[in-house]
């Protein structure tokens, strides 16, 4: 008997250490000689971060936003950046869109799932965020962690077969009409692709809130 090991690197991880990169070497530039008076790269990331730390304020509160807005913001631009890498050209064919697919999205629900539990342990205490499945009814527990375990499965498939399907019908409009629909496609790609992230990286704050408690 024989057994092989492959460890050749797939393509969507070969263009996640690309974004990696790339996202850190802009996120470099952007701080690196903060002033007064921001330029244009400065300018631009203190506005993303500024209308991300809103929104994300918007479901868990000012507070509690800027608290934990490292891990929504890296999920947001992570994501939407990933997204739109899809527009560019030999998308598909010299490199794979991470988001579409699915061992990256589930790889993204599975760190939103352990995110919101550590956040509700931390918060509540071990034993506070337990009783907390026992609510509004005891008998209803089965449910609640039932529910749980769905949301992650939910995210995951949610990101990656929307993105997929984006990517495929994108990819065979071009083919049958090359001359202007696939330009009209890419520009409602860049909102689709936009408010996909947006959804995931919501629904996490979201379950996050809920982890944090009522009280919160």
């Amino acid at each position: 008997m024989t057994f092989t090991t492959d460890f050749s690197i797939s393509k969507p991880v070969i263009t996640i250490w690309v974004i990696t990169a790339v996202l850190t070497l802009l996120s470099i530039l952007a701080t690196r000689r903060l002033k007064d008076v921001p330029g244009p790269l400065q300018n631009a990331a203190e506005a993303a971060v500024s209308w991300l730390e809103d929104f994300f304020g918007g479901v868990l509160g000012k507070k509690n936003a800027k608290r934990y807005f490292p891990i929504f913001g890296t999920l947001f631009i992570f994501i939407v950046v990933s997204n739109y890498s899809g527009l560019l050209p030999t998308a598909g064919e010299a490199f794979i869109i991470p988001t579409s697919t699915l061992s990256v999205t589930a790889a993204l629900a599975v760190i939103a799932f352990f995110t919101t539990h550590s956040i509700g342990i931390s918060r509540q205490g071990p034993g506070g965020y337990l009783k907390s499945f026992l609510k509004p009814f005891a008998f209803l527990l089965p449910l609640t962690l039932l529910d749980q375990f769905v949301r992650p499965f939910s995210l995951a498939l949610r990101l990656y077969g929307n993105i997929y399907a984006d990517e495929r019908v994108t990819a065979q409009l071009r083919e049958m009409f090359p001359v202007l629909l696939p330009l009209v496609m890419q520009t409602l790609s860049l909102l689709f692709c936009f408010i996909q992230a947006l959804v995931f990286t919501m629904l996490t704050a979201v379950y996050v809130h809920e982890a944090i408690g009522e009280d919160e």
